[in-house]
């Protein structure tokens, strides 16, 4: 399906604002007032991510519900993407702890 490729690419971009926000937090802790910014910005792309993943997931499960299972080759694509996105994000938590 090629939504869940374009969600997917799109989630892509937000962790990787959130990883650019979150070392500008880090380059910039001398003002804690810019440093507040770009870690709400972090945040802010972090929720993003979030909101377009549940638009993924539900978009599998509504293509379960009718069609039954994906793919296999579709749900391996979509599983190392997944993995490697949940990695990328738990860095970008790190940076921001």
């Amino acid at each position: 399906m090629k939504i869940i490729q374009r969600l997917s690419d799109m989630i892509e971009e937000e962790i990787d604002d959130a990883m650019k926000y979150a070392k500008c937090a880090l380059e910039h802790d001398d003002d804690p007032e810019l440093e507040r910014t770009f870690r709400l910005l972090a945040s802010e792309e972090l929720n993003h991510m979030n909101m377009l993943h549940t638009q993924v997931t539900r978009i599998i499960k509504a293509y379960r519900e009718k069609n039954g299972e994906p793919p296999a080759s579709m749900m391996a694509i979509y599983e190392y993407l997944h993995n490697r996105q949940i990695d990328k994000v738990a860095e970008v938590r790190a940076l921001l702890s």
